[in-house]
């Protein structure tokens, strides 16, 4: 999925409501504490009014909990105007306390030093939220050096949706969930299906262009994006290989782009109506087949390997961050550990399509027993990788690298010619880093 879209559909905004949920000026904490010991503390995320109504339990809770806290949203309805109003505030020192940072930005405000170090408050006597009850490698560019900067509040594993009516009209009789818990799901078998499909006149997979699709892809066929702070899908063999299935998938409409796909014929609707074999997306696509109805023909299997073994697969991040410079740290953090809390999470994503961030709270994926293999989400997430800290630490090389890949994606380029582009984008890009 494009950088700006996965942050609206892959990664369920988490949002708290508040009775005085509008923009504030001033600094960090402006509002400030009142004479009667009370405390108004400033939070921002972005996403629309119905999103924020998901999210009253949580707020309704926490106002029980902490009646000396004020808590005042400033939301930001999209995305694309997200950050930029953020990275002005935190130059003006007008930023609210607590506030969202997509994974293509955490790593530039680590670097730039605008938030506030997290491990010891993380591992006190208030935390509602440990270290240890995170995964690591969603933490992606939230961490440097060893410290914690940023929290992941929830998450969206990037798995294969699979439609069987689909797969059946194409003469395919296995299950790719089947074989995936035998282990004999491997990328030979994934392509061979595909080509399957394409030869029954239907889209083998349909691919939203983002690092979450193209990187587990890659990891599938056993290669390497990044080595020792160094880009190298370009030039590692067996990345190149996957991207090179990818450009060649494309072409011949083996596979379908969804940034390409026209509106009144999406991506969601080519899969519901049995069109493609496989959707590769979040637990957010369950939104998308219960528009359609039909829910027995779809299931879940992870990206597959070469050796049918179980890879690292990508997982759309956000993170929520308390401002460096905030006057209110303790009532920040208290926020902080208990929106990203197991207690916190159940509450805000209860009946949503994200998945927990944080160990035990895994009956909201399980519960429904839907899709049959719900689990795959939590074994995804387990095991896997928010983008690589090395990419998100330049502002706006994810972008950068998904425009590249569209220019091949879509054969304005030649593929030789893209990948030397593409080195030489990546690698100024770092140089000209700071």
């Amino acid at each position: 999925m494009s950088a700006s879209k996965s942050r609206t559909i892959l990664v369920a905004v988490a949002i708290a409501l508040s009775a005085s949920a509008c923009s504030g000026t001033g600094g960090a904490g402006a509002a400030g504490g009142s004479k009667d010991g009370k405390v108004t503390l400033r939070w921002s995320t972005w996403g629309s009014a119905e999103d924020m109504q998901v999210f009253k339990a949580f707020t309704d809770d926490f106002n029980k909990k902490y009646p000396n806290i004020t808590l005042k949203l400033e939301p930001v309805a999209s995305y694309e105007d997200y950050h930029p109003k953020l990275l002005t505030q935190l130059t003006s020192k007008t930023a609210p306390d607590v506030f969202y940072v997509g994974d293509d930005y955490i790593g530039k405000l680590v670097a730039d030093g605008v938030l506030a170090p997290l491990d010891e408050q993380l591992a006190g006597p208030l935390s509602r939220s440990r270290p240890a009850d995170f995964f690591e490698g969603i933490y992606g560019g939230a961490k440097k050096g060893g410290v914690t900067f940023g929290v992941p509040n929830d998450t969206n594993p990037e798995v294969l949706w699979f439609d069987r009516k689909a797969l059946a009209a194409a003469g395919i009789a296995e299950d790719p969930a089947a074989l995936n818990a035998s282990g004999q799901w491997t990328m030979a078998k994934y392509l061979e299906m595909n080509a399957k499909l394409k030869a029954a006149d239907k889209y083998g997979s349909i691919f939203w262009n983002w690092y979450g699709a193209n990187y587990s892809l890659v990891n599938g066929f056993g290669g390497k994006v990044w080595d020792g702070g160094r880009f190298v899908a370009p030039s590692d063999p067996k990345a190149r290989q996957a991207l090179k299935t990818l450009s060649d998938g494309y072409r011949d409409k083996t596979f379908a782009s969804a940034d390409l796909l026209p509106e009144g014929n999406s991506a969601a609707t080519q899969f519901i109506k049995h069109k493609a074999g496989f959707y590769a997306g979040g637990r957010w696509v369950i939104e998308s087949i219960d528009k359609g109805g039909d829910r027995e023909n779809y299931d879940i299997v992870p990206f597959p390997s070469e050796s049918g073994q179980p890879i690292q697969g990508a997982v759309a991040a956000s993170y929520l961050t308390i401002n460096k410079d905030t006057k209110h740290m303790k009532e920040a953090f208290t926020f902080l550990s208990e929106f990203v809390s197991k207690e916190g999470q159940q509450l805000r994503l209860k009946g949503g399509s994200a998945v927990p961030s944080i160990k035990g709270a895994e009956n909201l994926v399980t519960d429904g027993n839907y899709p049959a293999h719900a689990r795959t989400f939590l074994d995804v997430r387990d095991k896997g990788f928010a983008n690589y800290p090395d990419e998100v630490a330049v502002p706006g090389l994810t972008k950068a690298i998904n425009d590249q890949l569209m220019k091949i994606w879509e054969g304005k380029t030649g593929f030789d010619e893209g990948m030397t582009q593409l080195q030489g984008l990546v690698d100024g890009m770092k140089g000209q880093k700071g």
